[in-house]
């Protein structure tokens, strides 16, 4: 029988439950967990901004969940460079990769290494981008009281 060694890649800023979600999904189609944190440095190449979270801390906020086996730091926005530097035979993404440039391009890649790709619901009403935005917002209306208040 052959170990599934699972690879769940994300950024985990503002660690929110749809991260927790995918890892969940993660956790009961691989014997073996690996989460893959990006740097802030692939975060920058992917996203175009950085993390709110520093690294060390997103790091230590996935180590610390007990559906993940080993957390690394996922350098590679190529994900056939993670399955060399990582090895693993099976990648979690949300399913609004799915039908995309990366999507077609990490399923070519992975097909190639006999990789099997597996897709989970995106949490569509919880993510990173849309908490970012309510704390700018949250953030703006309290300067703009304290310009009232002076």
């Amino acid at each position: 029988m052959t170990v599934r060694i699972g690879y769940a890649s994300g950024v985990y800023d503002l660690f929110h439950v749809g991260h927790l979600n995918l890892l969940k999904h993660a956790r009961q189609h691989c014997d073996y967990l690996i989460a893959g944190v990006a740097s802030t440095e692939s975060t920058l190449l992917m996203k175009n901004r950085e993390p709110v979270v520093p690294l060390h801390e997103r790091l230590e906020i996935v180590r610390n969940i007990r559906l993940v086996d080993e957390v690394v730091v996922d350098n590679y926005p190529d994900k056939v460079e993670a399955w060399r530097a990582v090895g693993f035979n099976v990648i979690f993404k949300g399913d609004d990769w799915r039908g995309t440039e990366k999507g077609v391009r990490l399923e070519a890649g992975m097909q190639a290494l006999g990789v099997d790709v597996v897709y989970f619901p995106y949490t569509v009403h919880t993510s990173s981008t849309l908490l970012r935005r309510a704390l700018n917002l949250l953030e703006s209306g309290l300067e703009d009281n304290e310009s009232l208040k002076a």
